[in-house]
Formats: C-alpha cells, structure tokens, sequence
C-alpha cells in the first residue's frame, strides 16, 4: 500500500509574505479611513444633522463582524483594517448619540 501525498491535502502554510495585492490592500484600507476622518470631525463640530444612526451602527456592527472573521481567519490584512474602522465608526456613532 502506497503512502498518501499530504502535501496535497494539508492548507498552505498562512505565514508566507504577503503579496503586492494584499499590501496595497493594506494601505489602500488605511487611506479610505483616513478619507472617513473629516465625516467625524463634522458629527463632533457641527453636530449629526444629516447623518445617519441607524447607517453608521450597522457599520460599526458590521466592522465587529469582519474583525471576528479576521481574527478566525489570521488574517492581518482584515483584522489590522477592522480594528481602525470600529474605531472611526464608533467615533461617529458616539458622536451622533451625544449630539443629540
């Protein structure tokens, strides 16, 4: 009886480096919330009128969803970016409900 080829079956190993792809995934992820900012310094300067609650907490729900999945997954390029849009999303969502 011959030996099974396990390389086949096992998954490839998640430690390799990263690929351009997913490098500028990375800072792309990083620019769009940098693009976010100036929507939660209006909610905390100027007060929420016009935004709204119910969007940016699905959103925040939403980023606690994908972190989970990041973390499950060991995947950096998700749970680095989640961690940053629960941040920008909480600051929104906080500033809604304070402003109110």
């Amino acid at each position: 009886m011959q030996q099974c080829d396990t390389g086949i079956v096992q998954s490839p190993d998640k430690r390799t480096a990263p690929t351009a792809f997913q490098r500028f995934l990375r800072w792309f992820a990083f620019v769009i919330m940098l693009m976010t900012i100036p929507q939660v310094v209006n909610v905390w300067r100027d007060g929420p009128a016009g935004v709204s609650l119910i969007s940016w907490s699905a959103y925040l729900v939403s980023s606690f969803a994908w972190l989970v999945y990041g973390i499950r997954q060991r995947d950096p390029t998700i749970w680095l970016v989640c961690i940053g849009w629960i941040v920008v999303d909480g600051a929104v969502v906080v500033g809604i409900l304070i402003g109110k």
